[in-house]
């Protein structure tokens, strides 16, 4: 796989390394606190590492943002675990999180990119996502999301 590079103010986008995941566990805890991530043990972080695209912070402190693009077979891929630190937004990470995964998504062949959110979907919706129901998503990937949480779908033909 070729690694996509994003430069950013803080730093550039890059695929997670193994030695990456504890900081993405920590980066993500804040999330969880807040109801905005599902709560995921280390473990899963180490497991999936490859998924991950990951935003440097400044030197010396842990990365500025997340996201997870996985394969879901077929044409379709999801995106997950997207964050990007409360100190850091507003500084375009998330777009250029976004990019990347788009464009990770697009090299893997997928053609519709969905995700899930309970916020108010800003990011997705400016760059072309739209919400769908559930069902339009991959069946394992739906299955799994929480109703109890109140995340919406969304999707993107790429």
């Amino acid at each position: 796989m070729i690694p996509v590079v994003v430069e950013l103010p803080a730093g550039p986008v890059r695929p997670a390394r193994q030695g990456d995941a504890q900081a993405l566990f920590a980066l993500s805890r804040a999330f969880v606190a807040s109801g905005e991530l599902r709560p995921r043990p280390l473990a899963h972080y180490r497991a999936r590492i490859g998924e991950f695209l990951l935003a440097e912070g400044a030197p010396g402190e842990g990365p500025a943002g997340c996201v997870a693009v996985r394969d879901e077979g077929g044409d379709g891929a999801v995106l997950h675990n997207f964050c990007v630190e409360h100190g850091s937004q507003g500084r375009g990470i998330g777009s250029a999180l976004l990019r990347a995964a788009l464009d990770r998504a697009r090299r893997g062949g997928a053609v519709r990119l969905f995700t899930a959110t309970t916020g108010p979907a800003r990011l997705f919706l400016r760059n072309g996502f739209a919400p769908v129901a559930p069902e339009r998503a991959p069946a394992a990937w739906a299955a799994a999301l929480d109703p109890a949480r109140g995340s919406r779908v969304y999707e993107l033909r790429l």
